[in-house]
């Protein structure tokens, strides 16, 4: 291809004109608007002729699959965004294709506005970009004759879409070869589509293939007619960067000599030049579409670098490989003009070195060559892509280390006998130690037991081996007994230590205390006792106060079913009967635990039901009770209900209890008015609950649990909810809240769209868990696992075991072979803990319009009589073509959709 470049005086003209034509576009709406008018889609225009970014893009998410391409050209300048936007699934129209391909020559200084009307009459494109045009047509990007043959009557020639082969063609000649694809025009392209490609265009087809720059689409097809979107064209001319010699002003390639926090250094045509990075900076290899990480860029690779001023906005390791050699001797002393004499085998060889060159230990740590014993064996590294050849590292292979140092604890193996420290410039090493290891803490003694991961120490070393370890700091311990008191003002704690004496601990405010069965424990339900408090494990900080109570075992014991003989009020003494006639007497005091028919129990008034026959549930240590119930209910399942006897009979744990009924119980169901004893069958878990004299049934209330999808959360407690379209409400103040991972939540941690499965006694919520969703499409499928692409692009293979529904069609299936690949699903877990998955309801459209206060779309109707052309969009729809994720408000009149829905409600639109 040759170029022909315009008259230089024209430059001043080409350089005003276009700073007019970017400070019109970026100074408002009203601007814009104007270039809207002259150019018949102004937004796309304004969209490619705006200011650089100098932020990541909103639409670009890290882990978008052309995130990479993107954002390489904008920060080069060879594409451009407006208001923070980069719209990746827009269609390309024509004028910008050519606007990139001119930057990406990087020809933008060979503009010339007086060429611009020189376009052919069929050409029409915007005022902005007729200089790109003219000298794309002078470069021979664009063929005049070809163009002319275009229809444009529905479409200007500037706002067409380009379409893949014309795309094909333009990328091929801004590499300058279009002499080798005209040379491939009589071979065919091997695409199923052959023959729709133009016999003009196949030999930029096989030549971009080739070259890897471009790929069929589905079914080996090329498609020569589609369309290309912003970011497909991105990658086009990102990838074709490595087949040019072109070079961008604010683009370095060369190797790393340094890297420093917040700085990385390259050596670029023979000169060190620095560049600023932090946390925002992106990082890629260049094999790889996916972002790296800092740590991925080593010293002596190749890297490129596009930024300014001193600062990275994108770096890229071009060659992974660190550009060094190695010679490996045994040291023999240090020579003066900082020089190092080593044996290569049986030679005797000289190296220099300087300030840059690194001296390391076996460990990775940086040293000084006085710190390297002779007879050490070590590794002189040197660089390779200078004449100089420097000395860039000298790396102890193996040798004594004499040290003294600061650091942290990293890792104590007590099986190898090895502790692992990141010292005081950052660097990990390991020794090996013996029993002679001293420890120490403020003159006190320590065990290896007592060093934790983190706990700032001192050390020496002597022949590489652990001599001392000073803790800086007090490190947490743990230690077991029996718990014998809490102090008065619950700020101290008394124990008896495992086989010592009794000490004691203060306590910092609020201690954890951690008890088996018990949630939100509190040192109020600890049990002292000399004997048969309870078995504790106590963490101590490094001030030896107590943190955590965990109890470990208890001696307390059950019993059941007793009846009240007498209760003394004012000595607090209980007696009572077991079953067997046994008398036992027992004490309570404050610390008792009680439970009787009220939320807010008090030991006085328990004290008024305390009559005799009066029956109970107790636990207790000697003679103290530890805990009263008074049965009121009992909880089991039904083993038989005889009408004629007026009885029912409950299995509850290993025993049959059989209670009594004189008039018909109150039935409660949830969801279910007039319920009676005729709607109870056997093996139904119930609540029984007794009158006040715990001798007849008063209320049977059956446990269930129900699945619905929160709609709002109400006042008090209350939340509103839907099941199968149909709305409820009810309080879940006394519920047990626990979320998706089974952790305790509270009732304002509930949001509308939480799946929650209730657990009821009778009308009562007792339990509220949330049940984790999973909106995916199906990628595969076998009889034990599904493989699901979720709307976040993440992969993910679920092993289903157990029991499963499958939700399809108005149909209950229990296999996942009634799964099909492509299908969009939702994945839970049902009331009975079998894995669900609803199949969503697929339908396919024409987009009308959306409504954003009724946060809906509105569909073209098939007939006049259609009235299902109005639907409801979930509160995060998913909106895409492709891997392109797109708003709701990209969508326009007449696109073809495909509807994803779940109880009428779109969860998913895939534009065509």
């Amino acid at each position: 291809m040759t170029f022909k470049y315009n008259n230089p005086s024209h430059s001043k003209k080409v350089v005003s004109a276009v700073l007019a034509g970017m400070m019109a576009l970026s100074a408002g709406g009203a601007t814009m608007a104007a270039e809207s008018t002259e150019t018949g889609q102004g937004q796309t225009a304004a969209i490619t002729n705006t200011a650089a970014p100098t932020g990541l893009f909103s639409d670009i998410k890290v882990g978008y699959w052309a995130e990479k391409h993107v954002y390489k050209l904008a920060y080069q300048g060879i594409l451009l965004g407006n208001n923070g936007l980069f719209r990746p699934g827009d269609a390309v129209t024509q004028q910008e294709a050519v606007t990139m391909a001119i930057r990406f020559m990087n020809q933008e200084g060979q503009l010339n506005t007086d060429t611009a009307a020189a376009l052919p009459t069929n050409m029409e494109v915007g005022n902005y970009f007729k200089p790109y045009v003219a000298l794309a047509l002078q470069l021979g990007l664009i063929d005049k004759t070809e163009e002319s043959s275009v229809d444009v009557s529905k479409t200007s020639w500037g706002q067409k879409p380009a379409s893949r082969e014309w795309i094909t063609k333009l990328l091929i000649r801004s590499l300058d070869k279009d002499a080798e694809a005209k040379a491939q025009n009589n071979q065919s392209t091997g695409f199923a589509d052959n023959a729709s490609i133009s016999e003009s265009g196949k030999g930029y087809v096989n030549l971009a293939v080739s070259l890897d720059l471009a790929k069929g689409v589905e079914g080996n097809k090329f498609n020569p007619t589609g369309s290309v979107t912003r970011a497909q064209l991105a990658t086009f001319f990102s990838r074709g960067e490595s087949l040019t010699d072109t070079t961008y002003p604010n683009t370095s390639t060369g190797y790393v000599t340094g890297l420093k926090d917040g700085q990385i250094t390259l050596v670029v045509d023979g000169k060190a030049v620095n560049f600023a990075v932090n946390s925002s900076t992106p990082y890629f290899t260049k094999d790889s579409e996916t972002r790296a990480s800092a740590t991925d860029v080593k010293l002596y690779t190749k890297v490129m670098v596009v930024g300014s001023a001193g600062g990275a906005s994108y770096v890229e390791v071009v060659d992974a490989t660190p550009q060094v050699e190695s010679v490996e001797g045994t040291f023999a002393r240090s020579l003066s003009g900082n020089k190092i004499g080593i044996f290569v085998g049986e030679n005797y060889e000289t190296y220099s070195y300087d300030e840059a060159t690194a001296f390391i230990d076996q460990n990775g740590n940086a040293i000084k060559l006085s710190d390297i014993t002779a007879d050490s064996i070590i590794e002189v590294q040197r660089e390779t892509f200078s004449a100089d050849k420097k000395t860039v590292a000298i790396r102890v292979k193996s040798g004594i280390v004499n040290k003294s140092d600061n650091g942290v604890i990293a890792e104590v193996s007590t099986s190898g006998k090895t502790i692992k420290l990141v010292n005081a410039t950052g660097a990990t090493e390991q020794f090996a130690y013996n029993d002679n290891l001293l420890i120490t803490y403020q003159n006190r003694i320590m065990s290896v037991a007592d060093l934790k991961a983190g706990s700032t120490v001192k050390y020496t070393v002597k022949d590489s081996v652990l001599q001392t370890i000073t803790l800086s700091q007090g490190v947490e311990q743990s230690v077991r007994g029996t718990l014998v008191e809490i102090g008065g003002n619950q700020s101290t704690l008394t124990f008896k230590r495992e086989g010592g004496s009794l000490e004691a601990k203060l306590l910092i405010e609020k201690p954890e205390v951690i008890i088996n069965g018990i949630q939100d424990a509190t040192l109020n339900d600890l049990i002292t006792d000399a004997t048969n408090g309870d078995q504790v494990e106590l963490t101590l900080n490094s001030d030896d106060q107590v943190t955590r109570i965990q109890v470990i075992g208890r001696q307390m014991e059950p019993l059941n079913g007793v009846t009240v003989v007498s209760y003394n009020s004012k000595t607090k003494v209980l007696t009572v009967l077991d079953n067997n006639k046994k008398p036992f007497v027992f004490t309570l005091d404050e610390k008792t635990k009680l439970d009787y028919n009220t939320t807010k129990p008090t030991l006085a008034g328990l004290e008024s039901i305390l009559n005799d026959g009066r029956k109970l549930d107790l636990t207790y240590v000697g003679t103290r009770a530890l805990s009263v119930k008074v049965i009121y209910k009992y909880e089991g399942t039904i083993s038989n209900i005889d009408t004629s006897g007026r009885k029912i009979s409950l299995l509850s744990g290993n025993q049959t209890i059989t209670v009594p009924y004189t008039t018909l119980p109150t039935v409660e169901i949830y969801n279910k008015s007039g319920a009676s004893l005729g709607d109870l069958k056997i093996g139904d878990k119930v609540t029984v609950t007794l009158g006040a004299n715990q001798d007849v049934v008063q209320k049977v209330a059956l446990n269930t649990v129900a699945q619905f999808e929160v709609v709002a959360l109400e006042a008090n407690s209350r939340i509103r909810v839907k099941s199968d379209l149909l709305t409820s409400q009810f309080y879940v103040d006394q519920a047990v809240l626990t979320g998706e991972s089974g952790q305790t939540i509270t009732p304002s941690q509930l949001t509308a769209g939480n799946l929650i499965n209730v657990t009821f006694e009778g009308a009562t919520p007792k339990a509220v868990q949330v049940v984790k969703r999973t909106l995916a499409e199906v990628t595969a499928v076998d009889a034990s696992s599904v493989t699901l692409k979720q709307f976040n692009g993440q992969t993910e293979t679920v092993p289903v075991s157990g029991s499963v529904k499958v939700v399809k069609s108005g149909s209950t299936l229990t296999s996942l072979t009634s799964l099909t690949v492509g299908d969009r699903v939702e994945m839970t877990k049902d009331t009975d803990n079998s894995t669900r998955f609803r199949v969503l309801t697929v339908m396919s459209k024409q987009f009308w319009s959306y409504d954003g206060v009724g946060n809906q779309i509105l569909v073209k109707r098939e007939t006049t009589a259609d009235t299902n052309y109005r639907f409801a969009l979930g509160s995060s729809v998913f909106v895409h073509q492709g891997d392109n994720t797109l708003s709701v408000q990209s969508l326009r009149d007449n696109d073809n959709i495909v509807l994803y829905l779940l109880n009428n409600v779109i969860l998913e639109i895939q534009k065509q």
